[in-house]
């Protein structure tokens, strides 16, 4: 059978990217693969080695991207990242722009610039090696092939977009039509569900399964969960922690394997120590009133241009509550939530008060912050310091995208407990950048917890982790939420991600 991707004993040329032992690796034709394992075992690093990103020591990978007219790993691979999710990591984003319209350069590029450049690309390459005949009935199969892509993702909805507004499904969406318009051989995909809603999750797994089925289209798909292992994957390639690479075995032997090792970690160690901590003083902190509504937005409009984002949108939340905020991908949630954190210059013309206290009555964006812990896929996007984790985490504790100054050691002290909670502790000194995805959400959890904050806003705090972490990560904020004074919003897709400290009832749902 055809091998269309062989790798025999490949050790990377720079030691900082390499396995615990050499990879040999087979990818035949018709196989569909997913590589799983835990955060920071190196399922990155494993489709870094597949996609050709780095030279490998001897023969390195082969490929045979048969029937493709092409031979160039460039021209038949793509791949989309978890990063990806978030847009390019360009060192002119800051966490507010998405919602500081006046902030953006017009030269930025909207959806529809990009799409189109990116259909002009594709098919000036597809008209290379092929006689007229072929190529207009190519064009006819990517043409149809655009024309799903759009009306399933509603990339015409979001045409007049800047690529920055748009929110991270609405991101994930956009570069997935980009990726499968150029019909590659091999498209590989890093958590490709995250961020999208449960109908387009569902829609994206149909479309791969059709496009696999009439065409050569061979997916590898790198997940976070096991759960999300669609049917049409054949194979899968297990990396365990350390960086060790497990033989390529069927989806029916993978699951049965998993359904033998069903284990949830045990979380009452990290449940105490979350109740364990001291607690704060709230009668000598401003801008805080005590048993007043968290937050009252009342008939809450936003609008860019001819764009209505929140329409008449009115919610109240009590102190010591904990709600779930849904709603399909573009609805909102997060722009909502950018008023309440003080990141939308647009909250001060609507009738939003927070903590007893009705914005725009003198009060600074910086007493509102100190009673907000906060963690966002924009957040996420922002964070491009390579610094280390442990200033990642101590950056909460000053509001602040990095770390301007020395941290107390009190402040180390605190850091530290809750990398430890969060089991984190051993990257402390390790760079930000160097982490895996499922790493640096980790960091930024507890970066957003640092300051035993009163309002905690979790949007997708449960973005890239895997299972294990996913279950002590829900404990922690259901231990939280047991604190005094603690009331939490949390924003998920996923509706088996909500902590149990939300209970029925309590879903504010944004259409």
């Amino acid at each position: 059978m055809q091998k269309v991707v062989s790798i025999v004993e490949g050790v990377t040329r720079h030691p900082g990217r390499r396995m615990a032992e050499p990879v040999s690796l087979d990818i035949l034709s018709g196989e569909q693969v997913a590589i799983v394992g835990p955060n920071g075992a190196g399922k990155s690093r494993l489709t870094d080695i597949i996609a050709g990103k780095f030279p490998l020591l001897g023969e390195g990978v082969r490929y045979d991207f048969s029937p493709s007219p092409f031979t160039l790993a460039s021209d038949n691979i793509r791949r989309i990242t978890f990063r990806d999710a978030y847009g390019d990591a360009t060192q002119t984003y800051y966490l507010q722009q998405r919602w500081n319209q006046h902030d953006i350069d017009p030269a930025t590029p909207t959806v529809k610039m990009l799409l189109d450049a990116a259909w002009e690309t594709v098919e000036r390459s597809a008209a290379l090696g092929m006689d007229a005949r072929r190529q207009e009935a190519a064009h006819r199969r990517r043409t149809t092939l655009r024309e799903t892509l759009c009306q399933l993702f509603d990339i015409d909805g979001m045409a007049d977009k800047y690529v920055i507004s748009l929110s991270s499904g609405e991101l994930r969406k956009f570069q997935l039509t980009v990726a499968l318009l150029s019909a590659p051989r091999i498209l590989i995909l890093d958590n490709p569900f995250v961020g999208l809603d449960a109908e387009t999750r569902q829609q994206l797994r149909q479309l791969l399964q059709t496009l696999i089925d009439s065409t050569d289209l061979q997916v590898i798909l790198e997940l976070s969960r096991d759960d999300e292992i669609p049917d049409f994957i054949t194979h899968v390639i297990p990396v365990a922690e350390g960086l060790h690479v497990q033989p390529k075995m069927t989806l029916p032997d993978y699951r049965s394997m998993m359904a033998a090792k069903v284990c949830m970690p045990q979380t009452g160690d990290v449940e105490a120590a979350v109740l364990a901590l001291p607690e704060k003083d709230l009668g000598a902190m401003p801008f805080y009133t005590p048993g007043a509504p968290v937050i009252d937005c009342r008939n809450v409009s936003i609008r860019y241009g001819r764009r209505t984002i929140l329409d008449g949108v009115s919610w109240t939340v009590g102190e010591g509550e904990c709600w779930a905020l849904t709603g399909r991908n573009g609805s909102g949630k997060s722009t909502l939530l950018s008023l309440i954190c003080a990141d939308n210059p647009q909250g001060y013309a609507c009738d939003i008060t927070l903590f007893g206290h009705r914005r725009g009555s003198g009060e600074s964006i910086w007493e509102i912050k100190r009673h907000i812990g906060y963690v966002s896929p924009e957040m996420h996007r922002a964070y491009l310091k390579d610094i280390p984790a442990i200033d990642i985490v101590a950056s909460g504790l000053r509001d602040s995208i990095g770390l301007y100054g020395r941290i107390h050691p009190e402040e180390r002290e605190a850091c530290m407990a809750w990398m430890c909670i969060f089991g984190i502790q051993a990257l402390a000194d390790r760079t930000f950048l160097t982490l895996s995805s499922g790493e640096q959400r980790l960091c930024l959890l507890a970066r957003a917890f640092v300051k035993d904050p009163e309002l905690l806003i979790l949007d997708e705090p449960l973005h890239g982790l895997d299972t294990s972490h996913r279950h002590i990560v829900r404990a922690i904020i259901d231990a939280f939420s047991r604190r005094q004074h603690k009331t939490i919003i949390v924003v998920t897709h996923y509706a088996d991600e909500l902590p149990h400290c939300i209970r029925p009832g309590m879903t504010r749902h944004l259409t």
